[in-house]
């Protein structure tokens, strides 16, 4: 197996990070930094570090951020990150709306994106991506057409949604929405989305932003070649929800045998597993960015993920990986379509 000089492996390390218009007005980076872990499932975050750790992403080039309105200090930090970076430094916040099912009146709806404006200390959202935990409550909606006002006030930039499958997606654009993404999980091992997503979203020009494309670390050396951890070695939120979805899709031992395929394929490229996993999902049509948590202050992976663009994966690099999940279950007619997890 040719190996890669040193030169050409610190090229790579140091790739400028990819970005990508979604929008007329809104470029956004390929990876972008994930906020869910400040959320409390995965363990306690200094909002003093977390801040100087911010000003570093953003130092590299990490300058999308992907949050919601639930994820505990999430939008306060943001806000908080602009006041010590101040208006020179340009960032894109990606946050969300997630009420609770009932009705949605425009006051309800103006109340939570109006807090949502204030916590991040802005004027103008740039990307509000909308949840709904109930298909068959319908004032979602409504809650859409609000949304769609407060566009037109320039409160928000653009609207687009988080696991919403591509029913209902499609409900939405033939009700006139102006929808620019959905976020939804994606990976190796969940490869759903191509199912009907994908087709109708190119049909329409909506992006795909993923999440879980590397399991909650599961996508790692560090799972290479060991035991099936037990419950309690998972201490985090995601490996716990990943952990289930590796054994809905096929056992421990079926994804180790991934696991070995994409470390074969990791060394002919000198990089990690997590950036084979990661660009495999970023050559997919209509994704626009991978979604990657940040453990802020705490632990970063800058400098290895910046490595995915340096990646040109072949056929036979797919053929490997097509190989072992062709021997796993279906995961879309096990769970259903993208976001059926949740409802």
């Amino acid at each position: 197996m040719k190996r890669l000089s040193k030169k050409i492996r610190d090229d790579i390390s140091h790739l400028p990070i990819e970005k990508t218009v979604i929008a007329d007005d809104l470029e956004i980076c390929r990876i972008l930094n994930g906020m869910w872990q400040v959320a409390g499932g995965h363990g306690q975050i200094d909002s003093e570090s977390a801040i100087k750790d911010m000003e570093k992403y953003q130092k590299h080039g990490y300058t999308t951020w992907d949050l919601a309105d639930i994820y505990g200090p999430a939008e306060l930090l943001i806000g908080n990150f602009r006041r010590k970076v101040g208006n020179d430094e340009k960032f894109q916040a990606l946050t969300k709306f997630v009420p609770n099912p009932g009705p949605m009146s425009s006051s309800i709806v103006t109340h939570y994106i109006d807090q949502s404006l204030k916590k991040m200390n802005t004027d103008c959202i740039d990307l509000l991506q909308f949840h709904w935990w109930d298909y068959n409550d319908l004032s979602y909606l409504d809650a859409l057409h609000h949304l769609s006002k407060l566009q037109n006030e320039h409160k928000i930039k653009h609207v687009g949604l988080t696991n919403f499958d591509a029913e209902r997606v499609k409900i939405m654009i033939e009700s006139g929405f102006k929808i620019i993404s959905n976020q939804v999980q994606y990976s190796i091992l969940d490869q759903r989305p191509q199912k009907l997503m994908i087709p109708f979203f190119a049909r329409h020009e909506i992006k795909i932003l993923t999440y879980g494309t590397l399991l909650g670390g599961f996508f790692s050396e560090k799972y290479l070649g060991v035991e099936e951890p037990n419950r309690t070695e998972l201490t985090t939120s995601s490996l716990q929800k990943y952990k289930n979805m590796i054994d809905v899709w096929g056992g421990w031992q079926l994804f180790q045998e991934l696991l070995h395929a994409l470390n074969n394929i990791a060394k002919k490229y000198q990089c990690s597993i997590s950036n084979i996993a990661t660009k495999f999902i970023l050559d997919k049509p209509q994704v626009a960015g991978v979604i990657i948590g940040t453990r802020l202050g705490v632990i970063n992976h800058r400098e290895d993920n910046a490595k995915v663009f340096g990646i040109k994966l072949d056929s036979n690099d797919i053929s490997l990986i097509d190989e072992v999940t062709a021997r796993s279950n279906d995961l879309f007619s096990v769970i259903g379509d993208c976001g059926d997890e949740y409802r």
